[in-house]
């Protein structure tokens, strides 16, 4: 039996263009104390498996194998998609992969993580409820009502329920209740499990996933076989449907680094310039006044400017959306 840190690296992180685009999304951007947030998930799990399995696509896969270099991790396995096809399958598709008896710590490379004593302990529990037979999930204690994040309501390791992206009033309500966490996207399980729950619950996902897998060419899996398979996320297709879930109360720093008002935390804890006002400018040295405005980002890069309150930082997937129509080329 292995255990194998199955980095999960398809997404191309819409909520931060214009930093983050489909040639360089924000797992591979340098900004992070000089690495990479995928360089980082790579190095912090060693230390808890003996294996790397990639599930990446077309357009990042080589810049997954530069990061891996750099952090000094030669061998790995990897999986290449030809399109997005959402969680399960990507999962599905490194369960094939290994022997069934084998422990998949799934983990997104995009997520800023504190290693240290908490880390430690939640991820040595997860994997010990892995060997006992559960599919297992992270929850994050959570601080703040966050609109952004998906909940799990929980009693101990016993998961009630899970929700999802609540509205303000909602996320509030979570808060004051006290045993709500935040989805972290982390999983633990055996191999074989996932894919018996993934069969039981979402068969088509499961036997196209299996098809695309096993005519893929030297890890590349062909389009014509993936656009068949239904594009479902790992909590809808397994997780809210098993009755096999353990939920692991986790209190380690983290962060998905999925919008702007969370590169501000970052990028003001380390030290970057902030105006009485709450404003802050990424990407430029211009000199920069803000009169008037509040709470405000301005992002450059060569090509764009980004000019958003913090408070609308979930609003820039629309903007991401919007371009991909109208002017592509900016994505």
């Amino acid at each position: 039996m292995h255990i194998i840190n199955l980095i999960l690296s398809g997404g191309i992180g819409s909520r931060l263009w214009p930093i983050s685009r489909k040639t360089q999304p924000k797992q591979y951007l340098p900004i992070f104390e000089g690495e990479t947030l995928f360089q980082k998930t790579a190095k912090r799990n060693q230390a808890y498996c003996d294996q790397v399995l990639v599930v990446g696509n077309k357009d990042n896969y080589q810049l997954s194998r530069k990061d891996l270099e750099k952090a000094g991790i030669t061998e790995y396995q990897e999986i290449i998609e030809a399109c997005p096809r959402n969680t399960a399958a990507a999962i599905a598709f490194a369960a094939f992969a290994v022997e069934a008896e084998d422990i998949l710590f799934v983990t997104p490379s995009d997520h800023l993580i504190e290693s240290g004593t908490a880390y430690d302990k939640a991820v040595k529990r997860a994997i010990q409820l892995a060997k006992e037979g559960y599919i297992v999930t992270f929850g994050l204690k959570a601080t703040r009502p966050e609109t952004g994040f998906g909940y799990i309501e929980a009693e101990g390791e016993e998961v009630k329920s899970f929700r999802e992206k609540p509205n303000q009033d909602t996320a509030e309500e979570f808060i004051k209740k006290g045993n709500f966490y935040w989805n972290s996207g982390m999983f633990c399980f055996q191999a074989g499990l996932f894919l018996e729950e993934l069969k039981a619950f979402e068969p088509e996902v499961y036997l196209r996933s299996k098809e695309a897998f096993e005519k893929r060419d030297k890890g590349f899996l062909k389009e014509d076989l993936s656009a068949k398979i239904p594009s479902i996320s790992v909590d809808y297709a397994v997780m809210e449907q098993s009755n096999k879930i353990k939920v692991v109360p986790s209190d380690f720093k983290w962060s998905d680094m999925g919008s702007f008002e969370q590169i501000f935390t970052y990028f003001k804890k380390q030290g970057k310039t902030v105006d009485k006002n709450g404003n802050m400018v990424l990407g430029t040295d211009i000199h920069t006044e803000f009169v008037g405005i509040r709470n405000s980002l301005i992002v450059m890069t060569p090509d764009a400017l980004l000019v958003l309150k913090r408070s609308k930082s979930q609003e820039v997937k629309k903007v991401y959306e919007r371009l991909e129509k109208e002017n592509p080329d900016l994505t």
